[in-house]
């Protein structure tokens, strides 16, 4: 007697939009310390192109491809974008229209104050409480306290440096980032 096949549960998908490849990379760990725990879901870390320096662009870009891959596929149980807080405040009549358009489109926004780098520093044993003032402070801090750090760091080495309780660390003052967490079963076995 034959058995049947065993039924492969499917993965819940989750989308994350990103600004650039610095955060695209970030993602891509984000999944494979996901996946050390369990295999229940699969991030898809999409870098927006064209549309950095514009949070709204980025948050409608993020809509779009969303959308566009679901269509392919199964829909995304979860959808966040990453888009840099520094990049607010050069046209307030579109900033303003950010929220309820991530909001309309079941776009959890999590903002890296003012950077991404500086969202990385968080990350670091001793940084979760600093808040550089500027994009250049939170380069020029993460790099003193990660001497190989660069942007676009491939998420290999940015594993060497960030692990589980690193990503916690930072979680546990970026309130998005928990989120984030939360949908992924971050932690969870």
């Amino acid at each position: 007697m034959r058995r049947a096949p065993r039924k492969i549960p499917q993965r819940r998908r989750i989308f994350l939009g990103c600004e650039g490849e610095s955060e695209r990379s970030y993602g891509v760990l984000l999944g494979r310390l996901v996946e050390t725990r369990h295999r229940r879901v699969h991030v898809d870390a999409v870098v927006l192109q064209p549309g950095g320096g514009d949070p709204l662009a980025l948050v409608e870009l993020a809509a779009r491809q969303a959308r566009r891959r679901a269509d392919l596929g199964e829909d995304y149980a979860f959808k966040a974008v990453l888009l840099d807080g520094d990049t607010t405040g050069r046209t307030p009549e579109r900033d303003v229209k950010v929220a309820g358009t991530a909001e309309r489109n079941g776009l959890l926004l999590i903002w890296q104050i003012p950077c991404h780098e500086a969202l990385i520093l968080r990350h670091l044993d001793g940084c979760a409480a600093l808040r550089p003032t500027s994009s250049a402070r939170a380069l020029e801090e993460l790099q003193r306290r990660w001497p190989g750090y660069r942007k676009a760091l491939p998420a290999v080495e940015l594993a060497a440096r960030l692990d589980e309780e690193a990503v916690l660390r930072a979680a546990a003052t970026e309130s998005a980032l928990a989120s984030l967490l939360t949908a992924l079963e971050f932690g969870r076995d």
